[in-house]
């Protein structure tokens, strides 16, 4: 039960942390940008409860957790983000966007540091040690897979609101239409590798994290 316990906590806790900055990342960004529908509905703050998806931030977590995956996959309640109601829609939107990555990766660094503090202060035969260790690592690995996955030029992520941010408006409108497949192909994306063993998103994931990883590791050191 306490290796159950140590292994949820260390799991859960760095993801539901990195999915609440991600979402009010945007939702700042949106406000000040002129959209205060995240603030009316109470999507401004870093309580958990108010991004918590019960599917996708505790049922599957939980399940990958109990199944011993190697993997641990969710996310959170998306904020909710009027583009009209943006000070200027098609520009602002890819601003908005990219606040989620973009908080993500400070968040690694933050917790780059963080783990410096650890080693500098905390006893390594200390009973916390440990756990502050995995917790941090998790962190970083969380931080850093959720802001290059949701970096994927493909609707409703990220990388696709950008991508229709700097798109002339004519294709940008054509390419939004791809949002209601958007799904779907993500969901393709992801049995590709069981079907046919060709791992695109991996392949895009490897093609940017080493990199970054590398590029924080050298700012914090």
């Amino acid at each position: 039960m306490n290796n159950f316990l140590y292994g949820l906590s260390v799991w859960a806790i760095p993801l539901v942390l990195c999915m609440v900055i991600h979402e009010l990342a945007h939702g700042y960004v949106a406000m000040k940008l002129g959209d205060k529908t995240a603030l009316r509905e109470g999507r401004l703050t870093l309580n958990p409860v108010a991004h918590i998806d019960p599917m996708g931030s505790i049922f599957l977590p939980l399940i990958l957790v109990l199944s011993s995956s190697p993997v641990l996959f969710g996310w959170a309640k998306p904020v909710p983000v009027n583009f009209n109601a943006l000070n200027k829609p098609k520009r602002d939107m890819g601003l908005v966007a990219a606040a989620g990555p973009v908080s993500n990766i400070l968040l690694a660094i933050i917790f780059v540091f963080l783990g410096r503090i650890v080693l500098e202060f905390v006893p390594i035969s200390s009973p916390f040690f440990m756990w502050l260790k995995d917790n941090i690592m998790n962190g970083i690995l969380f931080s850093l897979v959720l802001a290059v996955f949701n970096l994927l030029p493909i609707l409703p992520l990220d990388g696709g609101r950008i991508l229709a941010s700097l798109l002339p408006k004519k294709l940008a409108y054509q390419y939004q239409q791809t949002e209601q497949y958007g799904m779907y192909i993500l969901l393709g994306l992801m049995i590709l590798p069981f079907v046919l063993g060709v791992n695109l998103i991996g392949l895009f994931l490897g093609s940017i994290l080493p990199y970054l990883y590398n590029f924080i590791m050298w700012l914090a050191f």
